[in-house]
């Protein structure tokens, strides 16, 4: 996941105030968040150790998730993707209009 500042702040208050019992998980997402830089292209910089810990290869998908981006390897995107299809559509969406 990538978050603009603003909106990791709030993510991060909110993985403050989980239990004991979800200690793992917080040191997961917080132990392992970088800032990250833009060149001067405006490519978002991914370090080394985050694209590993992510399987990006070659290519990625950055996809705007409202409040955060989610960032793929796009092979895998692709793939998740085609099972999703191949369901049924959730029934929180039954009564979603578009």
């Amino acid at each position: 996941m990538v978050f603009p500042r603003p909106e990791w702040e709030k993510f991060r208050e909110r993985l403050a105030q989980l239990p004991m019992s979800a200690q793992w998980w917080k040191r997961i997402f917080l132990g392992n968040a970088m800032d990250v830089d833009m060149d001067g292209t405006g490519r978002v910089l991914i370090s080394p150790e985050l694209r590993a810990a992510a399987g990006l290869t070659k290519e990625a998908v950055l996809l705007g998730m409202g409040n955060h981006f989610e960032l793929w390897d796009k092979a895998t995107y692709d793939e998740q993707e085609a099972q999703a299809m191949q369901g049924e559509m959730p029934d929180a969406f039954k009564d979603f209009s578009f």
